[in-house]
């Protein structure tokens, strides 16, 4: 790499647009979305699709709402021409749905795309040819004026050989190869001579794609460059202007996002980004960013883990895990704050009606069961982690409702385990450390059998335990308001009582005969120090009893007979 003055590559010339509208606006409304994956996807297949795969991959775009769809390059190879025929043979397309085929401008591809097209009964012919100023110096070594006859003459050709398909209603899309590249005036020249010679009208428009078939600058520049292209076309409202983005400076979705503000009525692209080099526009982002502003995308992403296992089957590709939106650990949440603000926002929609109540959760730009995903993974635990997400695992997965209070102490513990072996824990590793460390302690102190006694007019309660503390067996038996402050007097008599009870929380888990009760306690130490403890019984007076105990035996590791 060069250092200091780059000579070796050049800032693209910025569009002369001092009063650009796109700025200011917003988009309101879906665009017209136009899936490319099984030609311009499908051309970067390592391994490209077969026809049966291609027939599963429209069958689910087709599922996805997709009323545009560009099935190949029929001129190209045997199998994208059989894939069409296949098609129409055996009546797989929707009456609402439109097939697209691209095609370079050349004369005996051109007739062989027709030929493909034989009762199919619509189609857009989409027809290109390059008119960058390197593809005409390098490529093919001609004058501005011959790059712009090829793509009228394809066009002538198109118009011409509709006849041969009377059956099909054909429209007509012409793409400037390399648009993003190519002088904005010179595009616009080639254009409005491919619309002299097709001659659209308001209600049979032609596309004008203008694609980035290499993405050159920032996307305000390709914003301006649709903005300067809409405003100067001529016969403007006869012209769907379409956007092709491709990303290879990481910022082709900015690019259509930008675009449309700037006056693009339609988007091309593909599923999670599939295309050449570095991608293609990823139509999965940019619809459900719009969703998330509150603008129906009209394609429906409900089950975007079906689409996306269909995708990686069919294409042998891999979605990222950060992927946006499909990524395996995009609604996941290692850091201690963001799964304690996640465990804050989710438990305060557990308690009200939500129903079309505003998403706010902190962290999480969408709700994930929109997308058919759910809460499984959205916090996870390693040594990174915090108390609101340990606490959160417990209590989504295991029922525990921890006290606030506990979460610090529970959560350090938790940590302290995922650190020792340097990665991270599963939820029920989680539950097996927490219920190791803090549940039915029995060491020191362990707690064999207790009776009890009430006591009406005074409302006191006596009771006698059996209890085995360092290996030895004894009784004790103290009173209070209470089976627990009965025992903690029993270990006041025996001169173990050195801490004062500050809480107590119970809570039921599970239902029916299976129900369980979960008891909480948290003691502070004559030194200072708080400890912790956790009862679990079928029996809720025995879980507090047990909880105390637990507590106990987490300040006491060796208390003195």
């Amino acid at each position: 790499m060069q250092t200091g003055k780059i000579t070796k590559y050049t800032p693209f010339q910025q569009i002369d647009l001092p009063d650009r509208q796109w700025p200011s606006r917003t988009i309101t409304h879906a665009p017209i979305w136009a899936s490319v994956d099984l030609r311009d996807g499908n051309q970067a297949l390592a391994t490209p699709m077969n026809v049966d795969e291609k027939l599963e991959m429209f069958e689910l775009l087709v599922g996805i709402g997709f009323k545009e769809i560009e099935v190949g390059f029929p001129s190209a190879s045997d199998t994208e021409f059989n894939f069409i025929r296949r098609l129409v043979d055996e009546n797989r397309i929707p009456e609402d749905v439109t097939l697209q085929v691209l095609v370079q401008a050349r004369e005996h591809l051109i007739r062989r795309t027709f030929e493909s097209l034989q009762g199919v009964s619509k189609a857009i012919v989409h027809l290109y040819n390059s008119t960058s100023p390197v593809q005409r110096r390098i490529t093919f070594n001609k004058s501005k004026e011959e790059i712009k006859a090829i793509a009228i003459e394809g066009t002538r050709l198109v118009k011409s050989l509709i006849q041969t398909i009377p059956d099909t209603k054909i429209r007509f899309q012409y793409s400037p190869e390399s648009f993003s590249d190519t002088e904005v005036d010179y595009a616009l020249e080639v254009c409005e001579a491919v619309m002299a010679e097709w001659q659209p009208t308001e209600r049979d428009k032609i596309i004008l794609n203008l694609p980035a078939t290499v993405e050159v600058a920032t996307p305000n520049v390709h914003a301006d460059q649709i903005e300067w292209f809409c405003r100067h076309l001529k016969e403007r409202n006869k012209a769907y202007i379409s956007l092709h983005t491709h990303n290879d400076r990481g910022t082709g979705v900015a690019a259509t996002e930008l675009g449309l503000l700037a006056g693009a009525d339609r988007v091309e692209g593909t599923l999670f980004g599939n295309g050449e080099r570095t991608g293609n526009l990823d139509i999965v982002t940019v619809a459900l960013n719009l969703y998330t502003q509150g603008v129906d995308p009209l394609l429906d992403f409900s089950q975007l883990e079906h689409i996306r296992s269909v995708y990686e089957r069919i294409t042998r590709m891999t979605v990222h895990d950060r992927h946006p939106y499909a990524g395996d650990l995009v609604f996941t949440a290692f850091s201690g704050s963001h799964q304690d603000a996640i465990k804050k926002g989710m438990d305060l929609r557990s308690v009200t009606d939500t129903d079309g109540i505003r998403w706010e959760v902190p962290y999480l730009a969408i709700d994930p069961e929109d997308i058919g995903r759910d809460y499984e993974a959205i916090i996870r635990i390693n040594s990174q982690s915090g108390k609101g997400g340990v606490a959160y695992i417990l209590e989504r997965d295991f029922g525990l409702e921890l006290p606030k209070a506990m979460h610090p102490d529970v959560g350090l513990t938790i940590n302290s385990r995922a650190d020792q072996g340097s990665r991270e824990l599963s939820p029920q590793e989680v539950h097996e450390v927490f219920m190791q460390k803090y549940v039915n302690l029995s060491a020191p102190l362990e707690l064999l059998s207790i009776e009890r006694e009430d006591f009406a007019k005074t409302g006191e309660v006596k009771v006698e335990a059996e209890i085995c503390i360092e290996g030895e067996t004894m009784l004790v038996a103290g009173t209070g308001n209470g089976p627990i402050s009965a025992f903690v007097n029993a270990l006041q008599i025996k001169g173990w009582k050195d801490f004062k009870l500050l809480d107590y929380r119970q809570h039921s888990i599970g239902g029916g005969s299976k129900t369980k009760a979960a008891a909480y306690i948290q003691i502070k130490n004559d030194d200072g120090t708080v400890s912790f403890g956790c009862g679990i019984n079928a029996n809720i007076e025995l879980a507090g009893l047990h909880a105390l105990v637990s507590a106990f035996n987490r300040a006491h590791p060796k208390p003195s007979k």
